[in-house]
């Protein structure tokens, strides 16, 4: 089975986790594009979604999902999103598609997260992926120094520009062995916006897809 073929069957499987008649979230790249194309099969049984970027919504819209802005919404219901890596405490690394901060923020927002990922992605000790941080662009390079005096690994400017305008940078070398503390020393950092890793508010449950069909971790 191919990875593709893995993203497919998970993001099938993702399908039992969308609660009828509510607006859910929905993330960023490869894995979550499996799931809005799943999803596209049941719109007529949801009032629309929050997307955590420009790319989402348009492949939403061109479903003719419905997409609202976060300030119109009260409540999501659950936000379906892959991840680049994840422990076995369903603490994960986001980002690599850029979208970190409208993905922390929709998650921030849903009452369940349901995170989606091919087997690939689950490791003992989170780091092999590098950790992205957004930040605003006059202050990469003192959030760069930053990092590196304080955190460790080395932090290397992406040639990238998020939704928001902003910067990433991408931080190499780490093992990440407690990811809560981790997020909230980063977290203050004067110029950053936001850290790709989703502790504090990780996922409750993670589908991995797998050779022998999707296995669930939590709840």
């Amino acid at each position: 089975m191919t990875q593709d073929e893995m993203k497919f069957d998970v993001a099938q499987a993702a399908l039992k986790y969308v609660v009828k008649d509510t607006i859910i979230g929905v993330g960023t790249g490869s894995t979550a594009n499996f799931f809005i194309d799943a999803l596209a099969t049941m719109k007529d049984d949801i009032i629309g979604a929050v997307a955590s970027s420009v790319a989402t919504a348009e492949r939403l819209e061109g479903h003719g999902i419905k997409v609202f802005d976060l300030n119109d919404v009260e409540s999501i219901s659950v936000y379906i999103d892959g991840a680049d890596e994840s422990d076995d405490g369903l603490n994960l690394i986001k980002g690599g598609g850029g979208a970190l901060t409208r993905e922390k923020i929709v998650a921030a927002v849903a009452e369940q997260f349901v995170c989606i990922a091919d087997e690939s992605k689950l490791v003992s000790v989170m780091g092999d992926f590098p950790l992205p941080v957004e930040v605003i662009p006059m202050a990469a390079n003192h959030v760069k120094r930053i990092i590196e005096k304080e955190i460790g690994g080395q932090a290397i400017l992406r040639d990238f520009t998020t939704d928001n305008g902003n910067h990433i940078l991408d931080i190499q070398g780490l093992k990440i062995t407690d990811a809560k503390a981790l997020e909230t020393k980063l977290d203050s950092i004067v110029g950053m916006v936001t850290n790709g890793l989703f502790a504090n508010r990780g996922a409750n449950v993670l589908l991995l897809g797998t050779q022998n069909g999707v296995k669930v971790v939590g709840a």
